[in-house]
Formats: structure tokens, C-alpha cells, sequence
């Protein structure tokens, strides 16, 4: 295999560089009075919509998107194309329904709708089950780039995976810990640009490479075998598409709409009006990016087949290959820019979304009138990013790929309780023995996780897919439906 076509004191220049842009935002922003609580965690809602919407396509695509999506084209082809279009219905919802409701609640995190409508116990059991989901979320996905940099570029200068994970969270931490979500909207907006930037350059320059022009390059994509995105035939089969389309929809509402890192952002816009015109455009942008990652893909095994490169058997190291050892050094630059900006935009949204929830759900700083302590939220800042560090040791000391897979597959199960306790708060008039909302949201998952083991043989072959979000929403559900005990006395508005 070729060298690195990048020196070690380039590599050392860039990530130097680029993390003291990122500081040098985080000081401008954090002027003043700037670092409060309120501030840390709503920005005073004087974010600019089009700063947000641009920012938040970095941290919705992450580091697995930016590697995975491409290298899965060879297995998946267009598939998951089907699941970007189920986006949009997901975020029409988020738009007409869930923004109006934040906006009128005035709510700093999203979970205190749950204690408003449904009691203390189900208000704490949703704000946990964000902590657990983000914190196993957010070290995975930091954990996979992490790993993919150590292989691709840190480990032939001797680094040890711990200093650069370490590194990592500490830099992260230092850009925002003071200004917090006002920080993250501006250097999320830088990290997106630098994503979109790579796999631009990437598409430009291998399509140079093969001779292709524009026109000839869009061709060959879709005459390939590789570019076919629909798939209609079996209704059993995962990548089945409207199996695909409305699990897309449903992974947006919770993963987003239902979700304090990414409605955070949204929060810090000043209006109603301006942050739907947010979500519209974000979502729009975020389809056309899906479909240059896809665009992305192709080119990359139409590639390797012409200069008779083997494709790595672990799909997701195609990309880095490529970029860092048989393309120009501008393009392994820009490739290596874009690999920070896709980690680092989820990690340092997370930790900042982990900070709030803990300080507001958990501890009740910024509320009912409290100003807080300024103290307190710096612990619980260090406290999360020492948890993640933690957690991505964990991971690495597995060392086992199918238990991490798991581990990420655990985290998307413990949406499903937010689901339901969100939808039963929002369509239905019930009042519920709170106290029993925990062992409710609890068994749940368990009882999802039975039916998505045994799905093939107690339903004729059919396979959940990303659909077991859906049945873990509808346990959740009818667990409240059962422990609801009458209609509420005092309605909350939510037109």
C-alpha cells in the first residue's frame, strides 16, 4: 500500500490551525456576558436561521455519515436514498407540529413539555433517556472517525489512540466551554463547510483523474449498477422502499425533533417563523448533500475497479484510502479537514446538548427564575467530556466490531420510549400514574428488542429494520394508555 501522501508536520499544521479557527470563534463569541447559563444554553435566541440551518447539516451527516455513506454504496447501492426522502416527511412534521409547540412553551430543554403535560417521574425518565442515548451516540460515532484517523494517519507517527481521543475531548471542551450552544451555531457552520468542501473536491478531482467531464461523470454514476435507488419488490426485505421511507421519517422525528442536541440549535432563533424557515432549508440542503455523498460513493469503487485497487474488506476504510494515500495531497488535506469537521461537529453539539439537559432536567439550574451556578455547569461540562473519553476507551478495549455495533444499536432503541412518551402527551387528554412511567419506558425496549430478534419467525419472514423505532414508540404508548387514570382537568394549549 502506498504511503501517506501528507508529512507529519503538514498533518500537525492543519489540525493545529484548525482547532485555533475554532478557539478564535469560541473567544468572539463568548465576549461579555456572553458565558452566562442562559446564554450557554439558548444563545438569547439571537442565532441567525440561515447559521443554524447550515450548521446543523455537519452535525445531523457526522463522522459515520462521512465515511460510512460512501463506502456502503458498494453492498447497499442507492438504498439509503429512500430512507433521505422519508426525511423530509420527518421534518415537515418537526416544522408543523413539535416547533410550534417548543415555541410556545418557551421551552429552553424540550423534556420539560413531559413534565408540564405528564408529571416529574416521566420528565426525568425522558431527559435520561436523551443522556443515556446521546452519550453512547455521540462517544460511538467520535470513536469510529477516532479510530479511522489513528489507522489511516496518527499510528505511523507513533501516537497513541488515548492522546488523540484525549486531544480531542480536551480541544472540544476548550471551544465550548464558555460561549456553549452560541459557540457551537457559529463553529458548526465552519464545520459544515469544510465537510461539503471535501467531498467536492473528492467528486472534482476523481473525476478529472478518469478523464470525465461533468456531464460524462453524472452518466456513468447512473448507468452504473451501483446507482439504483429504488427497490419495490420485497415487502420483506430491509432496504424495501417504503419500509425505508417511513423509518427515515420516523428516525428524523426522534433523532431530531425529539432530540435536546439537535432542537437546541433550533431554539436559539429568535422566532417561530424564522426557525421553521430553518428546518425547511436545512432539510432541503441536507438531500442534495445525501445525494453527493451517494454521487461520492460510486466514484470511488468506479475508481478502485479502473486502477485495479482492492476495496478494503471493511467498506468504511474506502474512502480514507483513497483520499490519504493514492490522491493529491489537496485532496488528502481537504479529506482531512472534512473528517474533523464531520466528528467534531456531532461531538461538540453533543457535549454541549449533554451539559444542558443535565444542568436544566436534572439539576433544575435555569429554571423558575434560578440563574444557576456558573460553577456547577463547568463541572457537569468536565464531567461529560471525561464520560465520553471513558466511554471510547471502553469501545477500543472491546475491540470487538459486531459488540459495537450493538452497542450503537442499544442507543437507537432507547429513542423509542421518547416516542411514545411524546406522542401520548401530545394526542391524547390522559393523565397517567406518573410514578410508573419509568418501569413503563423500561420494559419497552426490552420488549422491542424481543420482537426485532425474533421478528423472521413470528412474522412470516418479515424484518423490523430501522420500523423497530416504531413498535418500541407504539409499547411505550399503550404502557401509558394502560397506566392513564382519566382525562386532564387543565388542558395544556398545544395549538
Amino acid at each position: 500500500m502506498p504511503e501517506l501522501v501528507l508529512s507529519p508536520a503538514l498533518v500537525i499544521f492543519i489540525i493545529a490551525a484548525y482547532f485555533g479557527i475554532l478557539i478564535a470563534i469560541s473567544w468572539f463569541t463568548s465576549r461579555g456576558k456572553a458565558d452566562d447559563n442562559h446564554s450557554f444554553f439558548t444563545a438569547n435566541r439571537q442565532s441567525p436561521w440561515y447559521l443554524v440551518a447550515f450548521g446543523m447539516i455537519g452535525a445531523s451527516l457526522s463522522g459515520v455519515t462521512f465515511i460510512s455513506v460512501p463506502g456502503e454504496v458498494g453492498s447497499s447501492l442507492f438504498s439509503y436514498f429512500q430512507v433521505v426522502l422519508g426525511y423530509l416527511l420527518g421534518y415537515a412534521t418537526i416544522i408543523w407540529v413539535l416547533l410550534p409547540l417548543y415555541y410556545k412553551l418557551n421551552l429552553v430543554s424540550i423534556y420539560e413539555f413531559l413534565e408540564q403535560r405528564l408529571g416529574y417521574w416521566s420528565y426525568k425518565t425522558g431527559a435520561s433517556f436523551f443522556l443515556l442515548s446521546r452519550v453512547i451516540g455521540a462517544s460511538f460515532r467520535l470513536y469510529l472517525v477516532a479510530i479511522v484517523l489513528q489507522e489511516a494517519i496518527f499510528e505511523s507517527y507513533g501516537i497513541p489512540f488515548e492522546i488523540t481521543v484525549a486531544v480531542t475531548i480536551a480541544l472540544i471542551w476548550l471551544y465550548t466551554f464558555k460561549g456553549g450552544i452560541k459557540t457551537i451555531v457559529f463553529t458548526d457552520t465552519l464545520q459544515t463547510f469544510f465537510m461539503l468542501l471535501a467531498v467536492g473536491i473528492s467528486i472534482y478531482l476523481i473525476s478529472e483523474e478518469l478523464g470525465f467531464t461533468l456531464g460524462a461523470m453524472v452518466d456513468t454514476v447512473a448507468d452504473s449498477q451501483l446507482s439504483q435507488m429504488f427497490f419495490m419488490d420485497d415487502p420483506n426485505s430491509k432496504q424495501y422502499f417504503w419500509k425505508q421511507f417511513f423509518s427515515g421519517a420516523l428516525i428524523t422525528i426522534v433523532m431530531t425533533g425529539l432530540d435536546q442536541d439537535m432542537m437546541q440549535k433550533n431554539l436559539t432563533v429568535k422566532t417561530l417563523k424564522d426557525a421553521q424557515k430553518n428546518m425547511f432549508w436545512f432539510s432541503i440542503v441536507l438531500v442534495i448533500a445525501n445525494l453527493f455523498f451517494l454521487t461520492l460513493g460510486a466514484l470511488l469503487y468506479i475508481y478502485a475497479g479502473e486502477k485495479g485497487i482492492e476495496v478494503p474488506e471493511t467498506t468504511d476504510r474506502l474512502y480514507p484510502m483513497l483520499a490519504l494515500r493514492y490522491f493529491s495531497p489537496i485532496t488528502a488535506a481537504t479529506f482531512l479537514l472534512g473528517i474533523i469537521a464531520a466528528a467534531y461537529s456531532s461531538a461538540d453539539s453533543a457535549l454541549t446538548a449533554l451539559t444542558t439537559s443535565f444542568c436544566v432536567d436534572i439539576l433544575g439550574l435555569d429554571k423558575g427564575g434560578k440563574a444557576g451556578s456558573k460553577q456547577t455547569r463547568l463541572y457537569v461540562h468536565i464531567g461529560f467530556s471525561v464520560l465520553l473519553l471513558l466511554v471510547i476507551l471502553a469501545f477500543n478495549l472491546l475491540n470487538d466490531k459486531s459488540v459495537i455495533n450493538q452497542l450503537f444499536k442499544v442507543a437507537g432503541y432507547t429513542y423509542g420510549p421518547l416516542l411514545g412518551l411524546f406522542a401520548f402527551g401530545y394526542f391524547t387528554k390522559f393523565k397517567i400514574h406518573d410514578k410508573l412511567a419509568p418501569i413503563i419506558c423500561l420494559m419497552s425496549p426490552v420488549l422491542s428488542f424481543y420482537l426485532d430478534v425474533n421478528s423472521k419467525q413470528l412474522f412470516n419472514g418479515f424484518e423490523f429494520g430501522f420500523l423497530i423505532l416504531l413498535a418500541n414508540g407504539l409499547i411505550t404508548f399503550i404502557g401509558l394508555l394502560i397506566i392513564s387514570n382519566g382525562r386532564m382537568k387543565e388542558e395544556i394549549s398545544l395549538s
